[in-house]
């Protein structure tokens, strides 16, 4: 028991990373008393894609992560993809502004709605820019060199992991947005689709071509042991399959995602003329 648990704990604590889970869960669970429940799908799909983050950054896991390629391509797809696409699937805005204390709520939606903030974060979500760094943020941290030292920099290290995660919530906050049309910042089903595709084909050519090249091209775990004794092409084979495969099933769910909630749409359109129509005969 005492062997497993040492498994559960953080290799290198990390307090902003659980101050900012930590404050989220708190909000959110505080949100849900005073809300209306948003149902049980969407409450696991927040709190599964918070635990997600928690465990590829704060357990073991981020130590074998440092030691092993492929063990460090799955922690970025968690970061991500995976733990970003759950928590903006289940919209959660609502519930964790209902957590907010009241005191704070004017003064945090002045700042929201302040040139400061919404000025960087509308050029942020722009369709093409989002998409550009969502797949821009992979290449440039698996560039050979950068990446030798984000590996051999705790600071870098936790520099990359950080973009990963918030850029990650930015893109699919984009493609999972509930909002009316119209809103500020709104993007079309149409435009959500092309992103999903233009974001898929440069991560399928990233991950092929580290899969199936011949030589070794990032050595940084060479310098520093392997955590497991896996031959160096094996442990990059599978981290290249880990950038090609699951990263475009997503963007391929994702796609069907917004076909779905396009046909929901439509069709609760067709459906208020026959209901108006329907009280002005009775």
């Amino acid at each position: 028991m005492t062997d497993w648990l040492a498994y559960l704990l953080p290799w290198e604590f990390s307090l902003p990373i659980w101050l900012v889970i930590g404050s989220a869960l708190l909000l959110y669970l505080r949100g849900l008393r005073r809300l209306p429940s948003p149902g049980c799908g969407r409450v696991v799909c927040f709190i599964t894609g918070l635990l997600a983050m928690l465990v590829v950054t704060q357990t073991y896991f981020d130590y074998l992560a440092q030691y092993m390629f492929f063990i460090h391509r799955g922690q970025h797809l968690v970061l991500h993809h995976l733990a970003p696409f759950l928590i903006a699937l289940a919209a959660p805005a609502p519930v964790l502004a209902a957590g907010l204390p009241e005191r704070w709520r004017p003064r945090l939606s002045r700042l929201w709605r302040s040139t400061l903030i919404q000025i960087p974060y509308r050029v942020l979500q722009a369709p093409v820019i989002a998409s550009l760094l969502f797949v821009g943020l992979i290449y440039f941290w698996l560039m050979p060199e950068v990446h030798f030292e984000a590996m051999l920099s705790r600071p870098r290290y936790e520099l990359m992991n950080w973009s990963m995660a918030v850029d990650g919530l930015l893109f699919w906050w984009i493609i999972f947005d509930r909002r009316a049309p119209g809103a500020p910042g709104w993007v079309s089903p149409g435009w959500r689709i092309a992103m999903l595709i233009g974001v898929m084909f440069p991560q399928i050519f990233l991950g092929a071509y580290i899969a199936l090249h011949d030589q070794v091209m990032f050595d940084v775990y060479e310098v520093c042991g392997r955590a497991w004794p896996l031959s160096p092409i094996t442990d990059q084979q599978l981290g290249g399959l880990l950038t090609w495969m699951p990263p475009a099933m997503m963007s391929a769910l994702g796609v069907l995602l917004v076909l779905r909630t396009l046909l929901q749409g439509d069709q609760a359109a067709r459906l208020r003329p026959a209901r108006s129509v329907g009280k002005v005969a009775g």
